[in-house]
């Protein structure tokens, strides 16, 4: 994600990088290469131009410090530019009516249902509400079919009339069902087109006008560009919708669309949307794109994404096991799953600070744990538990089950071992002190700028 824009930015910043102090001169060489970067991300010209003339004049207007370089500076004036440019801060989607009623619109393949159900998902585990999915595409019978697996997979209940071509009544009828069985939130997945045409905008304008939403929603392909953000602007002047949805932007995306979108149709953006997973839905934060539009990584949102997999209970039975030496492999195994619920692995190492740049060309893939959960699933219940019972012959048997080298057991044995004993390690009392002294530091890990408070 914005791999192309971040390297072209950082080869922009370091135009004034290492320079003693800021002049006309190296500010105007910086700016040109900046506004380069922008256009070549498929940034409007007009707000890439007006964006650089701010940063121009404030990093003009602004006095080095002592404690910073004029590096450090000209990166926090574009920061703050490219926050402000995005919204500046997070607008929360309402669900203030009882019940709520969501409205999801945007061209076919923009990724609708899939973010319909993604919402769905969202909304029971993190909001605690009680959703409906309800299916008014009318002309795509995969799509029916499509939020019915996504309502099974997400355990959120699916409302259809499959003999129904009528969108209205549909919404009508979902909306009635709803309160009747105590659904506090209503999602519409709406028909989508290839292009825009009159006979989609009508439609849509009616549904929209029946049921009077609390949210409409537009769902835009981050992968289109420039064009995403025509058409956004295209279904405004229809819709007049209350918020934007950018999906696939774990794509090979120019990130375009992110930074122009909410200037030209001055429409807050809501959720970003990655992968297929239905996890893999996160609220918009201007800040926190633009850590990582600039290499500063995005550690909250990684940290968000931990503690929502974190079992306050689970963890206690796991400490008292690592007390008493008895973490085995199902223990590792259950570690795995979590950290794969959390996302698309190369997205959660891109979000540590400094690593997004060093991993851009790196080909990391889901599967990664694949191996590892193989030879842990051909041992026995009681090798998983007991692995120190372990031996050659098992080695052997373990490899070929799993269908893997015996060198690989070999080394992840070695690992689990060392693993078993760093955390033995932090029971005792240096363990507790580090950890204390790393909790002292978090605060200071967040990517901000020196001289500057965030």
């Amino acid at each position: 994600m914005f791999n192309s824009l971040q390297d072209k930015l950082d080869k922009a910043l370091q135009n004034i990088q290492g320079r003693g102090k800021i002049t006309e001169i190296n500010v105007a060489e910086t700016v040109k290469e900046i506004r380069r970067a922008l256009v070549d991300a498929d940034v409007n010209f007009k707000v890439a131009k007006e964006l650089t003339k701010r940063v121009q004049e404030k990093a003009l207007g602004q006095n080095v410090l002592t404690s910073i370089t004029p590096g450090q500076l000209m990166t926090k004036i574009v920061h703050d530019e490219l926050v402000q440019l995005m919204g500046g801060s997070n607008e929360g989607i309402n669900l203030a009516a009882k019940p709520s009623i969501i409205l999801i619109a945007g061209l076919q393949g923009s990724g609708k249902t899939t973010f319909s159900g993604k919402l769905a998902n969202f909304l029971k585990k993190k909001k605690n509400k009680s959703p409906l999915l309800v299916a008014c595409d009318v002309y795509r019978p995969a799509a029916i079919d499509q939020l019915k697996v996504l309502g099974s997979q997400t355990g959120v209940s699916v409302y259809t009339e499959e003999e129904n071509k009528n969108p209205v009544q549909i919404s009508q009828n979902a909306i009635e069902f709803a309160k009747h069985n105590k659904h506090d939130v209503i999602i519409i997945d709406t028909a989508g087109r290839l292009a825009i045409d009159q006979e989609m905008m009508d439609e849509i304008r009616n549904v929209h006008q029946a049921i009077n939403p609390t949210e409409t929603l537009f769902v835009v392909d981050s992968m289109t560009g420039q064009d995403a953000v025509n058409t956004a602007k295209a279904f405004n002047d229809v819709l007049n919708y209350s918020g934007v949805v950018l999906t696939k932007l774990d794509g090979d995306t120019r990130g375009g669309a992110a930074l122009t979108i909410r200037s030209v149709v001055e429409k807050p953006i809501k959720f970003i949307s990655t992968g297929e997973k239905m996890e893999a839905l996160d609220i918009f934060y201007p800040e926190r794109m633009a850590d990582r539009i600039l290499g500063m990584g995005d550690v909250v949102s990684l940290v968000e994404r931990a503690q929502e997999q974190f079992d306050e209970e689970e963890a206690k039975k796991l400490h008292k096991k690592i007390a008493k030496n008895e973490f085995g492999f199902d223990d590792f195994l259950k570690q795995i799953q979590q950290i794969k619920k959390m996302g698309n692995m190369k997205d959660l190492l891109g979000m540590l600070p400094g690593v997004g740049k060093a991993i851009k060309d790196v080909d990391i893939s889901d599967d990664a744990f694949k191996h590892v959960e193989a030879i842990i699933q051909s041992m026995t219940p009681e090798e998983r538990r007991k692995p120190s019972i372990i031996n050659m012959p098992r080695k052997q048997r373990i490899a070929k089950g799993s269908g893997r080298k015996l060198d690989e057991v070999n080394a992840l044995m070695k690992q689990f071992e060392q693993m078993g004993k760093m955390m033995k390690m932090m029971q005792g009392p240096q363990g507790k002190q580090l950890m204390a002294m790393m909790g002292k530091g978090m605060p200071n890990m967040g990517g901000g700028f020196p001289g500057f408070g965030r």
